[in-house]
């Protein structure tokens, strides 16, 4: 799409989710990795030198020899990558986001201001007209814009069609998260290995508040957050990668599981979205295996950004119950982040650094 890749900096870029970032931007057809920044205690140093690479692929040359910067503007490139902890975040992006910068959050900080879009592009790709209303607010000519917490971006992607075909109600989920989601080193092996840790701190309500604003309705440059009722129950299971969630959901009226199966079989991402790099072949599959999803065969469909929909049948409290499952360091973070990048490019808002 562009003539020339768009230089771009990663703040936070030696934790779990930063490094990610730069295994997935490394080689982006749209995009170059211009800086990498971390705390102070590591910046000045080569990124190869401090970073305990953790990816599956080897760390790309030209990445470890970048010397890492303080997390402070001006970075290279319109668009900023946030992988930074929450307790660190706030200043820190609204800073970039003073200084002109795009900033896209990977951490809850902003997530649930009125005026900052949750995005899941192929869900809610038409939040980013709240961008306006934020300068304008804010008086910042860059912006924040932010993906949701791991858990909520499977679990929303695959409740959006079935909320615009039936209306959602109600929604029970129980979550089984995968340790990737705490970090490295995270948590201890004497905590997780051969046992369940039945609450992580912060996410059930995370869940509750963000499937709402996503799958709200923009009016009048507010986001109205849909109206059903969440119940949500967060464990950590011995799982690298992938959240499992199972899922009761009630409806308007009543829905059979094959009308369910076909509306997620049939959905399909606006084509602006569709033609992203990031944006994965299909969004959502349906598994009809009564074994399937499971994380170790499946999360890295699609790249790790498609969202799989198993086991959907009636429930008898609900109307539906099915199992879902998403790559949480991609789909769930990393991934999704560059593909809103890659929406902020296609519809012209972010153009070609100078």
């Amino acid at each position: 799409m562009t003539a020339k890749k768009i230089p771009v900096s990663i703040l936070g870029a030696t934790g779990t989710v930063g490094q990610k970032f730069v295994r997935l931007l490394a080689d982006h057809p749209w995009f170059e990795i211009g800086a990498v920044a971390a705390s102070s205690a590591s910046a000045g140093r080569r990124y190869g030198d401090v970073a305990r690479w953790r990816e599956a692929v080897p760390l790309p040359d030209h990445v470890a020899q970048l010397t890492i910067c303080e997390c402070a503007p001006p970075l290279e490139g319109p668009i900023v990558f946030s992988a930074l902890d929450a307790e660190v975040a706030e200043p820190i992006e609204q800073a970039f986001a003073r200084a002109g910068a795009h900033v896209v959050s990977n951490t809850r900080t902003h997530r649930m201001e009125a005026d900052v879009p949750l995005l899941i592009p192929e869900a809610n790709a038409g939040h980013l007209a709240l961008l306006e209303p934020q300068r304008q607010s804010r008086g910042w000519s860059g912006a924040i814009l932010t993906n949701p917490n791991c858990s909520t971006a499977a679990l929303a992607l695959a409740l959006a069609p079935l909320h615009r075909a039936f209306g959602i109600e109600k929604l029970f989920v129980s979550t089984m998260q995968a340790i990737s989601g705490a970090g490295y080193p995270g948590v201890a092996s004497l905590d997780i290995v051969g046992n369940v840790i039945p609450h992580i701190g912060g996410e059930e309500e995370k869940i509750e508040r963000e499937s709402r604003k996503i799958l709200g309705v923009l009016r009048n440059g507010v986001v109205e957050p849909a109206e059903f009722a969440v119940s949500a129950h967060t464990n950590r299971v011995a799982v690298i990668e992938g959240h499992l969630e199972t899922v009761s959901v009630g409806f308007r009226s009543r829905v059979r599981p094959q009308e369910a199966a076909a509306v997620l079989r049939d959905f399909r991402a606006p084509q602006w979205v569709a033609d992203l790099p990031s944006t994965p072949a299909r969004a959502l599959e349906v598994e009809c295996r009564p074994d399937r999803p499971q994380p170790r065969l499946d999360v890295d469909r699609g790249g790790g950004m498609t969202v799989t929909v198993g086991r959907i049948r009636p429930c008898p409290i609900l109307d539906l119950r099915m199992v879902i499952l998403g790559h949480n360091t991609i789909r769930g973070a990393a991934g999704q982040a560059v593909q809103i990048a890659e929406l902020l490019v296609a519809e012209g808002r972010v153009g070609q650094a100078r």
